[in-house]
């Protein structure tokens, strides 16, 4: 099974209403589960494996502005993704979540794409830097993720997120602790501020933009 539907309702925090978060989460997250919940009891009956290939989203790996809806819901998608994996392994089903970057008609309202996408239905190319340096293309370019996935040669494939767009394959990292501190007996809030800029919080995370990359990446 591939769960592929989706919805935008695009509006930052202190516009978003009650009606904006729950058509996205409602659309993306709620119906990725009762799909994929559909088709794990129809595949273990079976006894046969099989495959689940849930959607994702780059804005569900990093966040993006104005995304609060969507970016938790691709977020809770690719956690019920690693989650299934583990819960449907000894039934043989793989659960991995792609992260495709697409023109489609609901990424052409993101106005940074906008003008790429109208050059693309004038019949001109993409340039490389958005094909090879942010990943984005065609849908096209995304398919053959999807039949890979679903074959024998990804059999041993489980609980991954995996990116593809444009000319670019990618695999996700999960998210894992990246630093730690100690302290004997435990932790006030002045120690954590005394050793935060020393020690675990030396060196933040990334707000906002993609980790630097090294050559090859």
């Amino acid at each position: 099974m591939v769960t592929n539907a989706g919805i935008l309702r695009d509006r930052v925090l202190w516009k978003m209403s009650d009606d904006d978060f729950d058509a996205v989460v409602t659309t993306h997250l709620r119906a990725t589960f009762t799909c994929a919940r559909a088709a794990a009891v129809r595949m273990r009956e079976q006894g046969e494996g099989g495959r689940l290939i849930l959607v994702g989203s780059p804005a569900g790996q990093r966040g993006n502005f104005g995304q609060t809806n969507y970016a938790a819901a691709k977020a809770g998608i690719a956690a019920m993704a690693r989650t299934w994996s583990m819960e449907l392994a000894r039934a043989g089903i793989t659960v991995n979540a792609i992260v495709p970057v697409a023109a489609t008609a609901m990424t052409e309202t993101i106005p940074a794409f906008a003008p790429y996408v109208e050059a693309m239905r004038e019949g001109r190319p993409l340039p490389d830097f958005l094909r090879k340096g942010e990943g984005f293309g065609t849908a096209e370019d995304c398919a053959a993720l999807v039949p890979f996935l679903a074959s024998d040669a990804a059999a041993d494939v489980t609980g991954q997120c995996v990116g593809i767009g444009g000319d670019r394959l990618t695999l996700w990292s999960h998210p894992r602790e990246v630093s730690v501190a100690y302290a004997d007996g435990g932790w006030t809030p002045e120690s954590i501020a005394a050793v935060w800029h020393t020690s675990v919080g030396s060196v933040p995370e990334t707000v906002g933009i993609p980790a630097p990359q090294t050559p090859g990446e």
